[in-house]
């Protein structure tokens, strides 16, 4: 599936044809250099590895520097690869660009890492009802999770149980988004609805359009 690496800038609105205000997430997409090209002869599958956004020479180990000199681009931030994808024309170290790969009205799915919200408790990170709607919680602590231990049989507790913990920070997927709009001179692209993240975020977007861009 085809798609890029973007950037999440942040939310706005736009206006339809027939005057709606639509929420749309802005991306932006700087042009990302095909790294590598894998073939299912030599991989065993075929894919295109791409990277985007420039990262500091010094910071960046020499394998991948190798990598990056053998492709004739800069180091990079993000590296990623889309699977059942042969940009047609392009090879080793060209440059995709968003206009290349998105179009107005285009299905994407967004991958990203979702907000980071710390150690929270189990009214924030699951939805528990507490006292009032005397679901979870204890008579005498209304955001306490209640009871969790088990009879003497399992006498333990269950894997997987809803408790307090770490609360966002994992990736996320958001289906059948659509593409708004899209700005080549400035390298962005409009995305209906939100997309997972804090601004600034890097993201995985595809395309899935069966048009060819």
């Amino acid at each position: 599936m085809r798609g890029l690496i973007g950037k999440k800038v942040g939310m706005t609105n736009v206006f339809d044809d027939i005057g709606r205000s639509i929420a749309v997430t802005v991306v932006e997409i700087e042009p990302c250099v095909i790294t590598q090209i894998k073939r299912k002869e030599s991989d065993g599958y075929d894919a295109v590895q791409i990277a985007s956004f420039d990262k500091n020479e010094n910071k960046v180990s020499n394998a991948l520097k190798g990598h990056f000199d053998k492709a004739g681009a800069d180091p990079k931030r993000i590296v990623s690869e889309f699977r059942d994808y042969i940009p047609e024309g392009l090879e080793q170290g060209d440059e995709l660009k968003a206009e290349d790969v998105f179009d107005v009205g285009d299905i994407v799915d967004v991958v990203g890492l979702s907000k980071g919200r710390g150690f929270t408790g189990v009214m924030k990170r699951h939805n528990f009802g507490g006292v009032g709607d005397a679901t979870h919680g204890q008579k005498d602590r209304e955001r306490a999770p209640g009871a969790i231990g088990n009879a003497s049989d399992p006498s333990r507790v269950f894997r997987g149980k809803k408790m307090a913990g770490r609360h966002g920070n994992q990736r996320v997927k958001i289906k059948n988004l659509s593409v708004a709009k899209v700005y080549p001179d400035s390298n962005t692209i409009l995305i209906t609805g939100s997309v997972p993240g804090k601004n600034g975020g890097y993201l995985k977007l595809f395309n899935k359009s069966t048009s060819v861009a």
